[in-house]
């Protein structure tokens, strides 16, 4: 029994790494949607059940018709299964005038998530703080 329990321990671990690949590579596809101007592809990310998605939405649409946006993120935390994943980000946002209009506006927050796994498909079912695409003011 024993030997049968050391032979699944390292499959669990790559199951684990793989659910963790999984998850950041969802991130990383959602801001490399964002960054290359198409806003629906960030939104597909989103399970659009999850609290304050219709608030999300609104920002990130008017966000993008406002500017040009570039995200980079760094994943600072990674904890969780195969089916749920909470993610801590450090998430740098850039924001440039449309159309040669001056002005740049550069936003970092920690942003925290959580991504769960139904059937073969992950989303983000939380994200705070969401305000980090609010438009600018004026």
């Amino acid at each position: 029994m024993t030997r049968r329990l050391l032979f699944f321990l390292p499959l669990a671990a790559c199951l684990r790494a793989d659910s963790a690949k999984e998850a950041e590579n969802l991130i990383a596809s959602a801001v490399s949607g964002l960054s290359a101007g198409k806003a629906e592809e960030f939104l597909d990310a989103f399970d659009p059940s999850m609290p304050q998605f219709e608030k999300l939405r609104a920002a990130i649409l008017a966000l993008a018709s406002q500017g040009d946006l570039s995200c980079s993120i760094e994943v600072l935390s990674d904890e969780g299964d195969d089916s749920e994943r909470s993610l801590e980000l450090d998430w740098i946002l850039r924001i440039d005038g449309k159309d040669g209009s001056p002005g740049s506006t550069r936003r970092q927050k920690t942003v925290k998530c959580q991504v769960r796994k139904t059937g073969r498909k992950w989303r983000i079912v939380s994200f705070d703080p969401w305000d980090l695409f609010a438009p600018p003011a004026g």
